[in-house]
C-alpha cells in the first residue's frame, strides 16, 4: 500500500492506494500519528484504495475516536465496494464520508 501525507496548517490529508489489511494497517497507524494535537481536520482520500479488512476498520475507528476530541475526520472518494463494507459494519453511521 502507498500512503501519501500532506499537511497544510491544521489540515492533514492522507491518500491511500492499494489494500488496507492486516499487513498494511500498522503502516497507516504510523502515518496517522502525524495527526498530533495541532491537526483539527484529517482528510483520508480513498481514491486509490481497493480493499479494507477488519484490521483497517480498527485503525479507522481508533483514529475517528481521536479526531472526535480534536476536530473532524472526513473520508473522501470511497469506492462502492468499500462503501458496502462500511454499510454492513455500521461504519456509515460513525464515519463522515463525502
Amino acid at each position: 500500500m502507498n500512503i501519501t501525507t500532506k499537511k497544510e496548517n491544521t489540515t492533514l490529508t492522507v491518500a491511500l492506494e492499494g489494500r488496507l489489511d492486516t499487513t498494511t494497517a500498522p503502516e497507516l497507524e504510523k502515518a496517522l500519528q502525524a495527526a498530533d494535537a495541532s491537526v483539527t481536520e484529517l482528510i483520508l482520500d480513498f481514491a486509490g484504495l481497493a480493499y479494507v479488512s477488519s484490521a483497517g476498520l480498527r485503525v479507522l475507528l481508533t483514529t475517528q475516536k481521536k479526531m472526535n476530541k480534536q476536530g473532524k475526520m472526513i473520508i473522501r472518494n470511497v469506492c462502492d465496494d468499500i462503501k458496502e463494507i462500511f454499510e454492513i459494519t455500521g461504519f456509515l453511521d460513525i464515519l463522515t464520508i463525502e
